[in-house]
């Protein structure tokens, strides 16, 4: 289990507070495609790929993007337990998507490139900085728990 100081807690729920999924989620997504090509492979339903434009106005990978974000609330709102709280998305990623488990870290990385960009250093301070990404790297273990 995960132990967060009081500081971790208000620092990790006061950003999320902030965060608009509907705004970081696509471009953190979009971000990830175009950074990481070789993550495109489990979207090939997604259609064109082809560019960074394509991928930025694609409304898939918006939608996705916007899902992926919303999960991160259960995260938040089960900062205590996390790894069941994502247990079952888990074992989708490895057994039937068959994902990378790296790709969550890619994707964590994706995601906090996006929230210091939308809120700068005067918000996202190194101390917020520091609880986002223990709280990103908590979720992206969870995530990856199936595979171990």
């Amino acid at each position: 289990m995960v132990e967060w100081t009081d500081a971790e807690r208000s620092a990790i729920t006061a950003l999320w507070g902030k965060i608009s999924v509907d705004e970081i989620g696509p471009q953190a997504f979009s971000r990830l495609l175009i950074v990481a090509p070789w993550t495109q492979r489990h979207f090939a339903s997604f259609g064109n790929l082809s560019s960074p434009a394509a991928i930025i106005g694609n409304p898939k990978v918006a939608n996705h993007g916007k899902t992926v974000m919303g999960g991160l609330d259960r995260a938040v709102k089960n900062l205590d337990n996390i790894k069941a709280t994502y247990a079952q998305l888990s074992v989708m990623h490895s057994e039937k998507i068959h994902v990378d488990p790296d790709n969550f870290r890619l994707l964590a990385d994706c995601i906090t490139v996006c929230v210091a960009m939308k809120f700068g250093p005067s918000v996202f301070t190194a101390d917020v900085q520091e609880a986002w990404q223990k709280f990103l790297s908590v979720v992206a273990s969870a995530l990856g728990r199936q595979y171990h």
